[in-house]
């Protein structure tokens, strides 16, 4: 009895997660699509990590998880100038009183 549970719990067991694309292991000509995979897959990663963090019911991690990737999208196609640009300082209370 005991060899026959151990043997459904070793076949039910999750799979493993899939493995980061390598983008130096593949063909020069695909390169670049290893890359951008690479890149998908991190986000992934970091969005699936942060419902983790946030404790997110499973009914509601889809829907979590599409909204941080497009939040991570919309972050990443925002031009690099515009997010290293400083806010302008706060003007003091007292140098705006007459």
């Amino acid at each position: 009895m005991i060899r026959i549970t151990l043997i459904s719990l070793a076949l039910t067991a999750p799979a493993l997660a899939q493995k980061l694309v390598d983008p130096s292991a593949v063909a020069p000509e695909y390169r670049e699509a290893a890359e951008k995979r690479r890149a998908e897959q991190i986000r992934q990663r970091d969005c699936a990590k942060k419902a983790e963090a946030a404790k997110v019911m499973p009914r509601e991690r889809t829907a979590f998880l599409l909204q941080c990737l497009d939040a991570a999208e919309h972050a990443a196609s925002t031009p690099a100038a515009a997010i290293a640009t400083p806010a302008p300082a706060p003007v003091p209370a007292a140098a705006t009183t007459h």
